[in-house]
């Protein structure tokens, strides 16, 4: 898989629903369209309701991976303004 040039990143380790989803959507909010927004979080919960929220408000989710037992990480590059 190529590599991607992530515009801006976002740690929400240590932050629980509903604010996962608040700050991840703050963040896409912030950036440009076509620019890549990578999550880093550990809260197992959003790892599937952040993806699915995404693709709701029309971006495009590139990846959800588990990088270690605790963590995930979730790039989304953004598609429409909001």
């Amino acid at each position: 898989m190529e590599d991607v040039k992530i515009d801006k990143k976002l740690d929400i380790r240590g932050v629980v629903c509903p604010y996962t989803l608040v700050k991840s959507k703050l963040a896409v909010e912030s950036i440009e369209v076509g620019q890549i927004l990578e999550i880093i979080l550990d809260y197992p919960e959003a790892a599937g309701s952040i993806p699915k929220a995404m693709l709701n408000y029309g971006h495009a989710v590139l990846k959800v991976e588990k990088i270690n037992p605790k963590e995930w990480i979730i790039q989304v590059r953004k598609e429409v303004e909001d």
